[in-house]
């Protein structure tokens, strides 16, 4: 059975934006090479951190929501954990309330846009 996760992982802020592209690609690749479905992506960008970890105190935010088998999360977050690039990480499952808010969240959130580009 499939379920929905939501990963959020923060990468060190001296990448330079290929680099930083390659590491979100990698982590993709990753979730689709082991039968998971990508539903939604988000970069959130430099964001100053609440406290310094690794002496750094920005970090490169990226959202990653996607349907997968749970064995797939504990080898994501071991490919997390080996990556130099990533700070921190963080994977949640979403219950079926978050999945329905989410969606919600992303229609509205495209309807403005479209109000915006008329």
């Amino acid at each position: 059975m499939l379920n929905q996760y939501e990963t959020v992982f923060i990468a060190t802020p001296v990448l330079s934006e290929s680099q930083m592209k390659e590491a979100v690609a990698k982590f993709k690749k990753i979730i689709t090479d082991s039968k998971g479905d990508i539903v939604y992506e988000e970069d959130w960008g430099l964001k100053k951190l609440a406290y310094p970890i690794q002496k750094k105190s920005t970090g490169f935010y990226h959202l990653i929501e996607f349907r997968a088998e749970p064995d797939l999360i504990a080898k994501l977050e071991i490919e997390y954990r080996r990556d130099e690039r990533i700070l921190r990480f963080l994977t949640m499952k979403m219950e079926k309330y978050a999945v329905a808010y989410a969606e919600k969240k992303r229609a509205r959130k495209s309807a403005e846009q479209k109000q915006e580009n008329e």
